[in-house]
């Protein structure tokens, strides 16, 4: 069996941080004002990677969330995975120089597909990811904070990235995120029938840790969590326990 990683999203609207329900801004509760006591807490219970979510940046087009993420990988030893507004090559760089581990990149891909292909081959298959999020209506790729929707086919959009060496894909159902309903495990289903070789990222939906008991059984490699732990359906407690399954 591949090896199963939990990460929890750690979503952040001018250096706090916030959850959101559907990705609707409007939605907007702030959870703290200390991303790194959450990520610290996270450390404390066998967590070696966060997916850190820059929505500022995603609205924007660039970045704007760099001190957090500094802070983070100054004060902790978690990997950071840095997501929102990643667009040029220097977007790249500054979040390699301020300790990101990997870049997950959404609007960039779509609106620059060659630039993402040449990412991968510049700094190698295991520092980028794509992010490919859908409303499964449509299959159709949403991106900018999940503000514009697209034209773009998920399932055509992830095959020419997969083609041209892509390892790493997130893909979340937009209609479940934040809402607690369950992740979409027919969709990931389809990825992974697809793209067998795919590492595949599963975000949005989850309400405990059986849902992630469902996705590890399914063939997907990494779930990416929120909501349910900073409304305590899911706590320290638990996710130390699962990883203690192996």
């Amino acid at each position: 069996m591949k090896n199963f990683e939990i990460i929890p999203s750690v979503w952040l609207i001018n250096g706090k941080c916030v959850r959101l329900k559907r990705g609707d801004f409007s939605t907007e509760e702030v959870i703290s004002h200390n991303p790194l006591e959450i990520a610290q807490a996270f450390e404390s219970v066998g967590i070696k990677r966060i997916h850190l979510v820059d929505l500022d940046g995603a609205r924007r087009g660039e970045p704007k969330n760099y001190h957090i993420l500094e802070a983070i990988t100054g004060y902790t030893d978690l990997s950071v995975d840095f997501t929102g507004g990643v667009t040029t090559d220097g977007d790249v760089i500054k979040c390699f120089e301020n300790g990101a581990k990997t870049v997950t990149i959404s609007s960039a891909a779509v609106n620059h597909p060659e630039r993402l292909a040449q990412f991968i081959l510049s700094y190698g298959r295991e520092k980028i990811i794509l992010a490919a999020d859908t409303n499964p209506t449509d299959n159709k790729v949403q991106i900018r904070g999940w503000l514009k929707k697209t034209q773009v086919d998920l399932f055509e959009h992830i095959e020419f990235f997969y083609d041209r060496g892509l390892k790493y894909v997130k893909v979340s159902d937009v209609t479940r995120d934040g809402v607690m309903e369950g992740p979409n495990l027919d969709l990931y289903k389809r990825i992974l029938d697809k793209f067998p070789s795919i590492s595949l990222r599963a975000s949005g939906g989850i309400r405990g840790i059986d849902d992630f008991r469902a996705l590890r059984d399914l063939g997907v490699d990494t779930v990416l969590f929120g909501r349910a732990y900073f409304e305590g359906k899911i706590t320290l407690e638990d996710i130390r326990k699962f990883k203690s399954e192996g």
